[in-house]
């Protein structure tokens, strides 16, 4: 088992394009499908995994292009530390000066490392100065307790 880290800050507009950050459908719209729709359908389709949007279940990250990954480690708690190092990076930044209370986020860290060790995974999001948004997540890889069949990046 080993775990891989993510982040992504960019403007909550493009965060709230929930259509792109959701996996398409298995199956595309049926035959007799409004055009627009299947345009669509089409679009969310490729654009999906190739995008560096957070996706709304934290295990698709693993099928995002292995470029977005930020780091791997096997051991939970050295994964938890490298979300502690951006946790003590942004919080100046974060939009609720409760965000940044150090207790608060020492104990976000304790957390990941337990739910990391568990097999679990760890997705976290801030409100940025600025109408900003800051997504930290943390994966757990071979195995994937979520989505058994998503492949780990190192694999591809």
């Amino acid at each position: 088992m080993h775990h891989h880290g993510y982040l992504w800050t960019g403007p909550k507009a493009r965060f709230d394009q929930e259509a792109l950050r959701r996996p398409p459908h298995p199956e595309p719209p049926p035959a007799g499908t409004k055009p627009e729709l299947i345009q669509r359908y089409r679009e969310v389709a490729a654009e999906f995994p190739t995008s560096d949007l957070p996706p709304l279940e934290t295990a698709y990250w693993l099928v995002k292009p292995r470029s977005l990954v930020r780091g791997t480690w096997p051991e939970p708690r050295a994964a938890a530390a490298w979300l502690g190092d951006r946790l003590t990076e942004y919080a100046p930044r974060f939009a609720a000066q409760a965000q940044r209370d150090v207790g608060r986020l020492t104990g976000l860290v304790t957390s990941a490392a337990e739910r990391l060790s568990a097999g679990g995974d760890v997705s976290l999001g801030f409100y940025l100065e600025r109408p900003s948004y800051l997504s930290l997540a943390l994966v757990t890889c071979t195995p994937q307790r979520g989505i058994s069949e998503l492949s780990c990046p190192l694999d591809r």
